[in-house]
């Protein structure tokens, strides 16, 4: 299915009308056979694209200490303190900007409770809340590994849309990480890719390509 899926996307960025910014390239798959009342059938997955997004991805690190600096060193786009918390849960309306502002939360473990309390409430609903680490931990692999990472959700209807890349970056590669997505399918769905009804391609503003 690769070579299917290369072309598709050689098509979708050719027919992609210039714009003044790099557009996204996203897959579209619609699933067969799936009955999303039943919860076990809904997909909430982080995968890790081999070749990355393509484009910035924001992580916030809630963090004291030696963990914050380290992660501010590591790539953190912004480091949470303590202090920086308790203000956050008395100004909601920052704390919503700054919830959609990110992709990802990272925060010390023992420091959860302060955020289930103050921050739970707007990140919860967003689906990202934070992934609890270690004090002691290098904070450089999470980050790396967050920077390629993408949500793929299956939820009240089944249907996945994810982004796999950019218009920049190469069909080959756009390819691999297509399949990366698919191997979420094999793993969660019982039938596997054989569930997929149909799988498109396209970027942004441009209009789908049918892979299959």
């Amino acid at each position: 299915m690769e070579q299917e899926i290369m072309e598709a996307v050689k098509k979708a960025k050719e027919q992609a009308k210039p714009r003044n910014f790099t557009q996204s390239v996203d897959v579209v798959i619609n699933i067969k056979d799936l009955d999303v009342k039943k919860p076990e059938n809904r997909i909430d997955e982080e995968v890790s694209l081999p070749n990355g997004r393509g484009k910035d991805v924001k992580i916030a690190f809630i963090a004291d200490g030696d963990l914050a600096v380290q992660a501010e060193t590591a790539g953190a786009d912004l480091i949470i303190s303590k202090a920086q918390l308790e203000d956050l849960g008395k100004d909601r309306k920052a704390a919503k900007k700054m919830a959609n502002n990110y992709n990802f939360f990272v925060a010390q473990a023992d420091m959860m409770p302060l955020v289930g309390r103050f921050l739970g409430p707007v990140l919860g609903p967003r689906k990202k809340m934070p992934k609890p680490v270690p004090a002691t931990i290098k904070p450089d692999p999470i980050i790396e590994r967050l920077k390629k990472t993408i949500k793929v959700r299956i939820k009240d209807q089944p249907l996945i849309q994810a982004i796999v890349g950019t218009q920049d970056m190469d069909d080959e590669m756009i390819a691999q990480n297509i399949e990366a997505v698919l191997g979420i399918l094999d793993q969660k769905l019982e039938k596997g890719r054989n569930q997929i009804k149909t799988m498109y391609v396209k970027t942004t503003m441009g209009p789908v390509v049918k892979v299959i």
